[in-house]
């Protein structure tokens, strides 16, 4: 039926075609009228706009990259993002004349890029990285759609980069190749929806178990597929508070267990053990046919195997379901990426064949980028093992140096023992946390060491913060100098005459 559905439509396209003198091509048709009021299903006067979701904030000077951070609902209008515009192309200017105008516009942008990069501290990019000699790349539309492991009719992709590049992290896991799947994501994010769906369509009646402190994708998944979500207490490490965890596992003992294990939280970069979590399972009469664990390790699960071996390790040696980094943070690249690794029995609840593309399918995007791999491809085979080792040992000296810098200059400061994320006290100096574009929650910042940030750059970072912190010092000194200025003013122009002495104890007013 579908073929002759199209031989139809395309005899009447024919016909149509010979009886017209010119096809009006898409480039030549003209624009629709707006809208008007009377034609029917308008839906006039029930727009929700963003402007109605900006108040004004005039406390602070606001450099045009910069913005106020979002604490509620409702934004500043610093937070409010501005749309640079596409303009139609003037006829009364010569195309050379507007390329150039184009090209101004873009080496704008790159300084602003190289400016902002330069002051880069508070998330964990690696921004250590150079992909020159990949830029002949760019013009092909490289799309890794389907399954990563099964070639499908588009020719056009990266497939053998993405398979060894996830065998690469196979053996980083200490998982056999034969049993596992996986795929290169968009971001951490899709590693997490992945496999928290990984989990639940193995444990349909499961319940999502994560620590308070866990990335919001976790329960945004939790959102996503309907799933029950049990929110556990930290600690004041930032990881998984056990006592906590085991409780709730206690009381739905009648229903399986979805776990999910931080390596390395947002905040304070804390890890949850492992081992310890098993531990609490096992206690609680969970067998392994009634759990799945899935360990984010956005930035720290690729630096947790070139640590101690006395460490939590994260294997697949133990009984974990799905381990998820991201690419783009520890490793580094021009794009956003990330990496899922699973196992294969699991991955068979939700793997479909798509004949449309004449392959398998298990993930959750359709279209996936194909430059990612290779970019991650190009720096884990110039590195290799001992290369990245490195860059986790300068990372973690780092994070110390920086930590013991704080401390000496009076500012308090936590790092956890396997963290490369020092955190201490939230700067009040709004222009300063812009400046070095540091993550806040409540009254803490953090700074996340990685590959790209020197000594010369902590030091910097530090001097930048003690003059900050003198600089809020000081006005706040002038502010109460002030007030007491005022007060005294005040006192100075009453006239003592008028005023009313209080009464003695014991004795009546006048």
């Amino acid at each position: 039926r579908h073929s002759m559905w199209w031989w139809s439509q395309n005899t009447k396209m024919q016909v149509s075609a010979a009886n017209s003198d010119i096809v009006a091509l898409a480039s030549s048709c003209t624009l629709g009228e707006p809208v008007h009021k009377d034609m029917r299903h308008l839906t006039h006067g029930k727009e929700v706009k963003r402007s109605q979701h900006i108040k004004q904030n005039d406390n602070y000077a606001i450099a045009p990259y910069q913005a106020m951070p979002v604490t509620g609902p409702v934004v500043t209008k610093e937070t409010k993002s501005s749309g640079l515009p596409v303009v139609e192309p003037d006829h009364s200017v010569s195309p050379e004349e507007r390329e150039a105008q184009i090209n101004e516009i873009i080496e704008r942008y790159t300084k602003k890029m190289q400016e902002r990069t330069a002051h880069h501290m508070g998330y964990p990019y690696n921004l250590d990285f150079d992909y020159g000699a990949l830029e002949k790349l760019v013009k092909y539309s490289i799309n890794n759609l389907g399954d990563p492991f099964i070639e499908s009719n588009y020719g056009v992709h990266s497939r053998e980069f993405e398979v060894g590049v996830l065998n690469w992290f196979a053996r980083l896991w200490e998982i056999d190749e034969e049993e596992y799947y996986g795929y290169i994501t968009t971001c951490g994010t899709e590693g997490n929806l992945h496999g928290i769906y990984v989990g639940r369509e193995n444990l349909p009646d499961g319940i999502l178990y994560a620590s308070t402190e866990s990335h919001y994708s976790v329960f945004k998944a939790a959102r996503m597929y309907r799933m029950p979500a049990v929110k556990v207490k930290t600690l004041e490490t930032g990881e998984i508070d056990y006592s906590d965890l085991a409780q709730h596992l206690a009381a739905n003992k009648d229903k399986p267990a979805i776990l999910n294990v931080n390596i390395g939280t947002t905040v304070r970069g804390a890890v949850d053990d492992l081992d310890k979590i098993l531990d609490i399972l096992t206690a609680n009469g969970y067998t392994e046919d009634r759990f799945f664990i899935h360990c984010d390790g956005a930035l720290f699960g690729m630096m947790m195997p070139f640590l101690k071996a006395d460490a939590p390790m994260v294997t697949f040696r133990k009984p974990i379901g799905s381990v998820s980094v991201s690419g783009h943070k520890f490793v580094g690249a021009p794009v956003p990426c990330g990496v899922v690794i699973t196992r294969f029995k699991y991955v068979m609840a939700l793997s479909s064949d798509v004949e449309y593309l004449n392959s398998r399918d298990a993930t959750i995007m359709g279209s996936r980028n194909g430059h990612a791999p290779i970019y991650l491809w190009y720096t884990l085979t110039r590195k290799g093992y001992e290369g990245m080792r490195r860059d986790v040992e300068k990372c973690m000296r780092n994070a110390h140096v920086l930590k013991d810098m704080l401390v000496s200059a009076g500012i308090k400061t936590m790092l956890n023992e396997l963290s490369n994320t020092v955190v201490f006290e939230r700067p009040r100096e709004e222009a300063f946390v812009r400046k070095w574009q540091l993550a806040c929650e409540n009254d803490i910042a953090h700074v996340v060491v990685m590959p790209n940030i020197t000594i010369e750059k902590l030091e910097e970072f530090v001097q930048d913060l003690v003059q900050s912190r003198a600089r809020m010092a000081i006005a706040a000194a002038r502010r109460i100098a002030h007030t007491a200025r005022a007060v005294e003013a005040t006192e100075e122009e009453v006239d003592p005459a008028t005023v009313q002495l209080p009464a003695l104890a014991g004795t009546a007013s006048p």
